[in-house]
């Protein structure tokens, strides 16, 4: 897991096993309902999308296994940590995700959580494909070359 905060408001967790464990076919920006503190503990970077998976309920996408940590100065309507939580995206984005889930071993992977710039919370998901071994064997390989290259190219 990954918190990037670029300005004072803008936070940026990322799903970093997400991209070695699966590969990504199509992505798609949701929004998120959330309940009042887990914004704040989300704009304090308080969140985590490792274990997080979404899935599809009478035609609606839900993320569960989310985790906002629970908003610190919170009082007794403070939030569930781990609860699930609706997805919004268009009636066409859903219809096209629920048709290509059906397709064996597609899967849908919460990869981004962030803060736009409206200041709302949006969720960035992709249509995945589960790697196999010599898949995740490649990765690691092309990752080790890149960073070696990158090391020859800082010593000139």
């Amino acid at each position: 897991m990954g918190i990037r905060k670029t300005k004072e408001h803008d936070v940026e967790i990322i799903n970093r096993k997400a991209g070695f464990e699966y590969r990504f076919l199509d992505t798609f920006e949701a929004g998120i309902m959330l309940h009042g503190t887990e914004v704040k503990s989300i704009r304090k970077g308080n969140a985590n999308l490792r274990d997080a998976y979404c899935f599809f309920r009478k035609g609606e996408l839900y993320i569960k296994s989310l985790f906002i940590a629970e908003y610190e100065h919170g009082n007794m309507f403070n939030h569930e940590s781990r609860r699930t939580r609706k997805l919004l995206l268009k009636r066409r984005e859903l219809g096209k995700l629920e048709k290509q889930l059906k397709e064996k071993g597609l899967t849908i992977v919460p990869v981004r959580l962030y803060i736009n710039e409206r200041g709302l919370a949006k969720l960035e998901i992709a249509l995945a494909q589960g790697k196999k071994v010599y898949d995740k064997r490649d990765s690691i390989k092309q990752k080790d070359v890149k960073r070696d290259l990158d090391r020859i190219k800082k010593m000139y």
